[in-house]
């Protein structure tokens, strides 16, 4: 097993994942400020239990009891592009305010920016503990 498929790695792989799919989108919305009728869309916010969802890390509920419901956390979702609702459509019907499209660009950058360095940090963490302990 690779050091990149613990379940800490994954996660954040995913994180990172989900933050390129927003930028797509964030982009196609400013691309599209001029376009009319354009709707602006957004990708459905990420979530730690979303991505145990979609890994399928054996998480389920043990059955001691016949009567008991047994259970899992499974399934195989992606990003969610959903359009949003805007409170200032123009009066082409364009509803892209591209001050908040760019500040949510910003935001997503930052969070991109500190997935990167978590999963960067956490490499070094183990491959020092791992270098120490042979």
């Amino acid at each position: 097993m690779a050091l990149t498929d613990l379940p800490m790695f994954q996660a954040l792989k995913s994180k990172m994942q989900w933050h390129q799919t927003r930028q797509a989108v964030l982009a196609e919305n400013i691309a599209n400020a001029d376009t009319p009728d354009y709707q602006a869309r957004e990708v459905k916010e990420f979530s730690f239990e979303d991505h145990l969802k979609r890994q399928g890390y054996g998480l389920s509920t043990h059955v001691t009891k016949v009567g008991h419901i047994s259970g899992s956390i499974s399934g195989s979702a992606k990003a969610k592009i959903e359009e949003v609702d805007s409170f200032e459509v123009t009066p082409s019907g364009n509803s892209v305010n591209l001050e908040e499209q760019m500040m949510k660009i910003t935001e997503n950058q930052m969070d991109f920016q500190a997935a990167t360095t978590l999963y960067t940090k956490g490499l070094g963490i183990v491959r020092t503990a791992l270098s120490r302990s042979a």
